[in-house]
């Protein structure tokens, strides 16, 4: 049988009575139009890997939809039944500002209660951080959130917790996928009206915000700093005025026209705050206001982007490297004035994210894990070191991780934390790009920059594989004029010496990751993202910036080797 007609015969298969009649009208729509419509809807079942699932909505079994979420529900009812025999099991969920994400939320509620699981439903939208902390707040086994994070507004998605507020990890991630593969769509049960359904909100609510006013160091300049916010559409408007308000910011602007929460993000083209463009309304406010910082988070509210005064007295945007770097070495900073750090404590962050956050950590005797992408792998780091002590974490992508009372990157937490970062250095005469600049000369002037290619549908996706396997294959000698000497696959689990050609085992899980080091020290990564049709390439340059006054021309230096980097690899 071709591909064609397999799709063919699966599209056929959701005009069944097992279907709403919006739905069997819709896919009977595709099969009339046929091509890539119908191929895309259909050619596969969409992928519940290691983070859930994401993807467009719509009807398909490539799609996301009440049947294809039901299944996902189901699948993960039927391992936390297993997992837990003869105890009582309670589930929290929590959804986004997307469209259809609330009705989705519902639906997801009922395949859960229909197995006897108590849910604990937010009574609407709320941050990711929060079902976090919510799941061990609440006692819960599993927690649920449905949102597609920055994901344009055609998307939704499905995110899985476990019982230690922190995604799927090995054994269950896999242990979950294997129970969803087993279901079908008329497996799935709905019990509406259910007792077992709890709406949850405000004690929630309240409870995380006191756990991260308890993260702040005091009110050194806070009073003086402006503030202006945006929250892009989406979950923050729910927490982070209040959180600013209690941790002592008294001087905060909101963006009033973006910030009604909104599945359309109407004033953007994308709600991601890693682009410039998501940001301008809050930036040009703080011009006209003259504020100090602009806080901006995506949709779900676990990424969040900033802009600081540079040395013109000027808005400049901070990249997620530069602000994971001055959170850090502010973080420890002050926990050294304080006399807190013992030599039992760790910071943690990503193999893609700035190598200035390990010398940092490096001098204040601080351990500091590298972990493959994605926040869940942090989470998993602070479940085997109980005896130890975590004071943050971040990620090249805009996210950061206070503490440990949410066990995923947190816009809420990290945002107050910025901001108490950027209060202080103003109270010292300083700034936070100031700040920034200082931990260049401590340290070294880490340059770096981020290049994603999208590759959509399932041409783009058999291109991205060809990619990674060419690199595999054809391992570069040199880039950017500067010799190749170490390459890492994490997907073989090998570190070959190019120089020697000797190999050292990776003691991380696999992952479909590439990383080569220059003998300049140079880091260039690719990697296929694993929850948006792109390849993304990481390229981290550096030197020691002796002196302050040298600042800008180093800058120009490393952005001309970044230049040549991405050149040589034609990006």
């Amino acid at each position: 049988m071709s591909l064609e007609q397999e799709v063919l015969q699966r599209a056929k298969a959701w005009t069944t009575e097992t279907y709403s009649l919006q739905t069997r009208t819709r896919v009977k729509d595709l099969i009339e139009e046929g091509g890539d419509a119908l191929m895309d809807a259909f050619y596969k079942d969409l992928d519940f890997g290691t983070g859930g699932l994401r993807g467009i909505m719509g009807a398909g079994t490539n799609r996301i939809n009440k049947y294809t979420l039901g299944m996902a529900t189901q699948g993960l009812s039927n391992y936390l039944l297993k997992q837990f025999p003869n105890e009582e099991i309670s589930v929290a969920i929590a959804h986004d500002s997307r469209n259809n994400s609330k009705e989705f939320s519902h639906k997801v509620a009922q395949v859960l209660a229909a197995h006897d699981i108590k849910v604990y439903l937010f009574e609407d939208l709320r941050p990711t951080p929060e079902l976090s902390f919510a799941i061990r707040h609440l006692g819960c086994k599993s927690g649920i959130v449905i949102t597609a994070s920055h994901n344009p507004p055609e998307y939704n998605g499905y995110k899985v917790y476990w019982d230690d507020g922190g995604q799927l990890v090995p054994p269950h991630d896999k242990g979950v996928i294997e129970e969803v593969r087993k279901v079908k769509p008329e497996d799935v049960k709905f019990a509406e009206n259910s007792p077992l359904i709890f709406s949850i909100g405000k004690e929630v609510d309240d409870a995380y915000i006191k756990e991260i006013e308890k993260q702040c160091f005091g009110n050194d300049g806070k009073d003086k700093l402006k503030i202006v916010f945006t929250s892009i559409h989406g979950t923050s408007i729910t927490s982070m005025p209040h959180a600013m308000a209690l941790c002592g910011f008294t001087d905060f602007h909101i963006v009033e026209a973006q910030s009604t929460p909104d599945g359309n993000f109407p004033t953007v083209k994308s709600p991601n705050p890693e682009e410039a463009a998501a940001l301008k309304m809050a930036v040009d406010m703080a011009e006209e206001i003259g504020a100090d910082l602009v806080i901006g988070t995506d949709p779900d509210a676990d990424r969040v982007g900033i802009a600081v005064r540079d040395l013109k007295g000027e808005m400049a945007l901070m990249n997620g490297n530069q602000a994971a770097s001055v959170l850090i070495y502010y973080l420890l900073e002050r926990w050294k004035e304080n006399n807190r750090l013992t030599g039992n404590e760790f910071v943690a962050k990503t193999i893609v994210t700035t190598d200035l956050i390990d010398k940092i950590a490096e001098h204040y005797n601080v351990d500091c894990p590298n972990c493959l992408t994605g926040f869940k792998w942090i989470a998993d780091v602070i479940r085997k070191n109980p005896e130890k002590t975590f004071i943050g974490g971040g990620e090249e992508s805009y996210g950061y991780m206070i503490g440990d009372f949410v066990r995923d990157k947190d816009a809420i937490a990290s945002g107050v934390l910025l901001a108490e970062a950027a209060a202080w250095a103003k109270s010292k005469g300083s700034s936070f790009y100031e700040m920034l600049i200082e931990v260049y000369h401590k340290f070294g002037f880490y340059q770096e920059d981020l290049i994603s290619l999208t590759k959509k549908g399932m041409k783009g996706s058999e291109e991205i594989i060809q990619m990674m396997k060419d690199f595999r294959a054809n391992t570069p000698q040199e880039i950017g004029g500067e010799r190749v000497v170490k390459m890492l696959d994490y997907d073989s689990s090998k570190c070959t010496d190019l120089l020697s050609g000797t190999l050292e085992a990776i003691d991380l899980p696999k992952s479909n990751v590439v990383q080569f080091i220059t003998d300049k020290g140079s880091k260039i990564t690719a990697r296929p993202s694993g929850t948006e049709p792109k390849i993304k390439f990481y390229i981290s340059v550096n030197e020691p910036l002796t002196k302050v006054e040298d600042f800008e021309r180093v800058k120009k230096s490393l952005e001309g080797r970044i230049a040549d980097i991405k050149k040589s690899l034609g990006l």
